[in-house]
């Protein structure tokens, strides 16, 4: 009998491929397809919409497969047992579908998202000895040398990484619309690239030498979408304590650039030595060198960088090196760098304000988030799948009931075309508001609501700044504040936006930042 029938392999095969596929694809559907063919149970809603908690209950298709894998990998593992040969290519198909089984196996003792106890160092050891266990049972052949056999370590790492990243993904980018699923999809390319197979084989250690720009609207999530790739990383598994070299939550930094003067960003991004300036009592270790080897530092706001910072920023990138404040001694930086912004740092190029070359060491992995127009307008579902998980966070305790009330005030209050300017991030300061005062007021200089089209197409801060000229209510000074925002937003410069009308970068600032009051500080 051979090792593997024939009737059995095609979906071995196909199993073999779902080890590497990226789950947020469309091209795992195929997958399982292929694998179940006449078996496979067409589902309501594409994999793209699938929740998290659907995703842990099991989806008939991965049950159907996970059931038909394990037997099959039972039956060649038994007849290996039992003296069969098989060709290379034949043992390499047992392997990946050992190597299924053990996943999920793995999968089912981590708990999906369940919250860990607190002794961490008890569960690595734990979840080690299980694996281990399974491994060697399905790995360790008399007679036969399995290409993965010594790379039983490597393989727990990956399946720790995976696992991680699965649900920091989903935790972080939630919803049913194309635009959501796109970015999850993204999300996973950035720690894995397109190829797990050639990650797995070389790239694993080398990842962090590449810079990750995340762009968007502001609050549309770009702090979420960095966290869940600087908890994803690999860690590597320490055998001889039995444990994790470290934990992803102790090694991840966020940094808003534009919370820091400008003489204190460097101090934090690269630390200083004692009396470097006025201030520095002692020496202080910055953010870059404390995330270590294996963690992440997020620099939000990169564009408000000077361009003496961006100088040296750029030299951390080129050469992985950098020196404390006062210090000549040169340090090596080892972990990995995720920028964020909501500004198009092309225009700011073209401005002068932001340099090329910076850009090109940013630009080599860029995700852009979605705002939350363009993904209710996708599958208006989105809103109320947002707005449940909001209020879950707040008042578990009666999610359901606050959801459907702060839901009918929204599509009751506010028009169907609302853009929600300040997206995720408005959302959840509407919701609060619902919830406090039974009500919602998006704010504008004049009180009214904002960024709502009439009939002509005109904005309503464009209607609402005409209608003060015409009333002679606005001075001169609050005419140019407005002016000055309106300009910023459309050039996405504050340099452009000066130099279109003939003033000081910093008096455009200034005057748009007093017209964007609260709003500006949301952002």
């Amino acid at each position: 009998m051979a090792l593997i029938p024939a009737k059995d392999l095609r979906f071995a095969r196909a199993v073999g491929s779902l080890n590497y596929t990226n789950p947020f694809s469309t091209e795992r559907m195929v997958l399982e397809q292929e694998a179940l063919g006449d078996d496979f149970v067409p589902e309501a809603d594409p994999f793209w919409s699938l929740t998290p908690e659907q995703t842990l209950n099991r989806r008939s298709n991965l049950i159907l497969i996970l059931d038909r894998a394990r037997a099959l990998a039972d039956a060649v593992r038994a007849r290996l047992q039992d003296g069969a040969t098989g060709s290379d290519e034949q043992l390499l198909v047992y392997e990946e579908l050992a190597n299924y089984v053990l996943f999920y196996d793995m999968l089912e003792y981590w708990g999906g998202r369940t919250q860990l106890p607190e002794n961490q160092a008890t569960i690595d050891r734990k979840a080690w000895e299980r694996f281990s266990g399974q491994f060697d049972n399905r790995m360790k052949l008399t007679g036969i040398q399995l290409p993965s056999l010594d790379q039983k370590v490597s393989l727990f790492e990956l399946f720790h990484q995976i696992y991680r990243a699965f649900f920091s993904i989903f935790d972080s980018v939630i919803g049913r619309s194309r635009p959501a699923a796109r970015l999850r999809e993204r999300i996973w390319q950035s720690i894995f690239t397109h190829d797990l197979r050639r990650y797995r084989r070389t790239l694993v250690r080398s990842m962090s030498a590449i810079t990750t720009l995340i762009s968007g609207p502001s609050g549309s999530g770009k702090e979420l979408v960095a966290r869940a790739i600087g908890l994803s990383r690999r860690i590597p598994f320490v055998v001889r304590e039995q444990r994790f070299e470290v934990q992803p939550h102790d090694v991840y930094s966020a940094i808003n650039v534009s919370a820091f003067a400008a003489n204190l960003v460097e101090s934090e991004l690269f630390g200083h030595a004692k009396g470097a300036f006025t201030d520095a009592v002692s020496a202080r270790v910055g953010w870059l060198e404390a995330c270590g080897e294996h963690g992440t530092v997020l620099l939000d706001e990169i564009g408000e960088l000077t361009a003496a910072t961006q100088v040296k920023l750029l030299r951390v990138l080129q050469n992985r090196q950098f020196q404390r404040l006062g210090e000549t001694k040169i340090r090596e930086f080892e972990g990995k760098v995720i920028a964020a912004t909501n500004r198009d740092l092309r225009y700011e190029i073209e401005a002068g304000t932001f340099r090329e070359d910076l850009y090109y060491r940013l630009c080599s992995d860029v995700i852009e988030t979605p705002s939350l127009t363009s993904q209710v307008e996708d599958n208006p579902r989105m809103l109320a799948d947002l707005v449940a998980q909001v209020v879950g966070r707040m008042v578990p305790e009666e999610s359901e009931a606050i959801t459907a009330e702060v839901l009918q005030w929204i599509h009751g209050n506010l028009p169907d075309a609302y853009r929600w300017p300040g997206n995720i991030r408005e959302l959840e300061q509407c919701v609060r508001n619902v919830i406090i005062c039974g009500a919602y007021s998006p704010w504008t200089p004049g009180g009214r609501a904002s960024h709502l089209l009439d009939d002509s197409g005109c904005s309503a801060e464009i209607l609402t700044t005409a209608r003060g000229m015409q009333e002679l209510r606005l001075t001169a000074d609050e005419l140019l504040q407005r002016y000055c925002r309106f300009a910023y937003r459309q050039t996405k410069s504050f340099e452009k936006a000066a130099k279109l009308l003939q003033l000081d970068r910093r008096t455009v600032r200034a005057k748009s930042d007093q017209a964007e009051g609260l709003e500006n500080q949301d952002d």
